[in-house]
């Protein structure tokens, strides 16, 4: 058997018992709340699924975003948080402004 072999053996073999082992804890059944497509402005509802997906997550969990730092340099333009890049800072629970940042 040589090295190249072994590898890819080897490597197979550990993603079958992750995969395995994930689905027997139900990670593959795992989803988070997402807000509905509709709440997107008509500039965004274009962008790519992933695009969307991010900006209805975001949305949704703006608690749990505001907790995680964003690294991109944004700070200057006033985010203070991950969640800045995607919902406005000042934005009401139910009337929600986007910000495009994280469009492109």
């Amino acid at each position: 058997m040589n090295r190249r072999h072994f590898l890819t053996e080897g490597l197979v073999a550990a993603a079958t018992i992750i995969v395995g082992d994930c689905r027997a804890f139900g990670a593959s059944a795992h989803r988070y709340q997402l807000a509905p497509e509709a709440i997107l402005p008509e500039g965004l509802r274009y962008a790519s699924d992933e695009i969307r997906e991010a900006y209805r997550f975001a949305a949704a969990n703006r608690d749990i975003l505001r907790y995680i730092p964003c690294y991109c340099g944004c700070g200057e333009q006033g985010h203070t948080s991950n969640a800045s890049c995607y919902v406005k800072d000042t934005s009401l629970p139910g009337k929600l402004e986007f910000d495009a940042m994280s469009v492109g």
